[in-house]
């Protein structure tokens, strides 16, 4: 075994929500390991759709770019969804998941592309930070952790060789059956949803001139009665040749002892020629950890939390984690965050994605299965309309604003964290902040910096001072941004706004004094 090397984070598992914490971390100047077993990328296409918010972190982690040029669907073939009852070609159909519908509450725009091309930009982008050591090849088999370190015991997946790794934290960011989550004993809480789940990758340009009925669209929901509220769901990989589907299989469905054809066949609608170049499977389970820190150790990603890839809600709250998580780690280790701010990552993230499974996932499966055994076309006269009404307003879009209302470390107010919110303008501390123009010819995000900054009009300088004054006492990194331009201030309805690092608001007004604001903010006793 070699000697240990030292670092300031480890992260076991370098899937995009590890490798994007370590560039989170790494741009702040900090020591990390990233431990991941695969060499590549796995070429299974899962995770595409990311959202808006999700195309922020790579805009922060200096990739988005990068990200935009690495799309498989072509300029303009769009990335909306939809619905379809019975069968995908059945014309009984709605749009699903628009997310167009709350472009103007964020910087970017939503994205879709398989998560092996983003892990690609992700991974090139980490090999840009020298503070970044990346141990592909190699997996977690053990670690120990004390009141000052963690040891993680790595091996050598080709020749076997054990290397120790110290690291002041340690992140399991490391899967559903996370080695991490299991050895720093963190009990996962699971809801009773679990289906034997089937993943076919294909190829058929049939069924791309089959879909020309429905543009710009690149996923597709279908609900049949007979699952039960649970979808067959067909996505592009890329645009008129390869899919993947996923479907509920019966418990015990081998890859070579079922006829996936036939069933790709009744799922559309028709027979269509097609090959299949994959079949795999895995289990549809609602599940989160007990607890997302224990002591030095905190888990992250499917790490922390899984779901079935309902809606997309799964990549999208990993990379929230380590954003989250990320600012927090870099505020202690630089010694201007006190011990609290660490524990409001798990009692941020954690009831975000309680909400995001109870009031989103769990709710769409049930609802579904409702409306499935409520209504038939050949029972219902208006069948065609109620179906076309279930999703007429993008109810699901607008309320999706995971936000940190009622947390220890932002203005106090009522609430507590939830996936539930309302996309609106005005600025509320625990939300995310919606683009508002600046004076001159700088943008407001361009303007945004990787730590605190302090938003207002120039309209009270001594307040602006006092700011400037405390963070510098509390040695706090603190930029002030004064060209909010006359109609920003109508639309956050405030003056003054102290943002944090992963750009939601800590602080809204000046009612509260900033020693005491900045103080909260990052977990430090008032």
């Amino acid at each position: 075994m070699l000697s240990p090397k030292l670092y300031d984070v480890i992260i076991n598992g370098g899937g995009p929500v590890g490798v994007g914490l370590a560039i989170e971390l790494g741009q702040r100047g900090h020591r990390v390991a990233v431990v991941e077993k695969h060499l590549q990328p796995q070429p299974i296409p899962k995770g595409q759709n990311l959202t808006q918010r999700s195309v922020e972190h790579f805009n922060a982690w200096g990739c988005e770019a990068e990200l935009r040029s690495a799309y498989v669907l072509p300029e303009g073939s769009g990335i909306g969804g939809m619905t379809s009852y019975g069968t995908l070609l059945s014309g009984l159909n709605y749009d699903w998941l628009n997310r167009a519908r709350v472009a103007k509450f964020y910087f970017t725009a939503n994205a879709r592309l398989p998560q092996y091309s983003t892990e690609a930009v992700l991974r090139q982008r980490a090999l840009c930070i020298p503070e970044i050591d990346l141990y592909y090849g190699y997996e977690g088999v053990g670690l120990k952790q004390s009141d000052t370190h963690v040891n993680f015991e790595i091996m050598n997946r080709e020749n076997q060789q054990l290397h120790n790794l110290e690291g002041q934290y340690l992140v399991g960011a490391d899967g559903s059956k996370s080695l991490v989550r299991s050895q720093a004993k963190i009990d996962e809480q699971v809801a009773p949803y679990n289906k034997l789940m089937a993943l076919v990758v294909f190829r058929s340009t049939e069924l791309h001139d089959l879909l020309k009925v429905y543009p710009g669209k690149a996923f597709y929901n279908v609900l049949h009665p007979d699952f039960k509220g649970y979808w067959q769901f067909f996505g592009r990989v890329d645009h008129g040749t390869t899919w993947f589907f996923h479907a509920p299989v019966p418990l015990g469905t081998k890859a070579d002892a079922h006829d996936f054809v036939a069933m790709l066949h009744k799922a559309v609608g028709q027979d269509f020629g097609l090959e299949i170049d994959y079949v795999g499977f895995w289990d549809l389970r609602i599940a989160y950890s007990k607890e997302y820190r224990k002591n030095r150790i905190f888990v992250a990603g499917d790490a922390a939390h899984s779901h079935p890839p309902y809606g997309g809600y799964g990549i999208n709250t990993g990379f929230e984690d380590a954003r989250n998580l990320g600012w927090k780690l870099s505020a202690v280790l630089q010694g201007w965050g006190g011990d609290a701010l660490l524990d409001s990552y798990d009692s941020e993230r954690r009831p975000v994605f309680q909400s995001t499974a109870r009031d989103f996932i769990e709710k769409f499966i049930d609802e579904d299965q409702r409306f499935l055994d409520s209504f038939t076309p050949e029972s219902t006269s208006n069948f065609a309309e109620l179906w076309q009404d279930r999703n007429s307003g993008a109810d699901e879009v607008f309320a999706f604003e995971p936000n940190y209302q009622g947390s220890s470390v932002v203005q106090e107010g009522s609430g507590e964290p939830s996936a539930m919110g309302h996309h609106i303008t005005k600025a509320e501390a625990g939300h995310h902040l919606s683009p508002q123009p600046l004076l001159g010819d700088i943008t407001m995000f361009e303007a945004l910096v990787a730590d605190f900054t302090l938003l207002c009009d120039g309209s009270h300088p001594q307040a602006v001072a006092n700011y400037v004054t405390a963070a510098r006492e509390l040695n706090i990194p603190l930029t002030v941004v004064d060209s909010l331009s006359p109609e920003a201030v109508a639309a956050y309805e405030t003056d003054h706004i102290l943002l944090r690092p992963d750009h939601y608001i800590a602080v809204t007004g000046l009612d509260v004094g900033p020693t005491a604001a900045l103080r909260r903010a990052v977990g430090l006793a008032c």
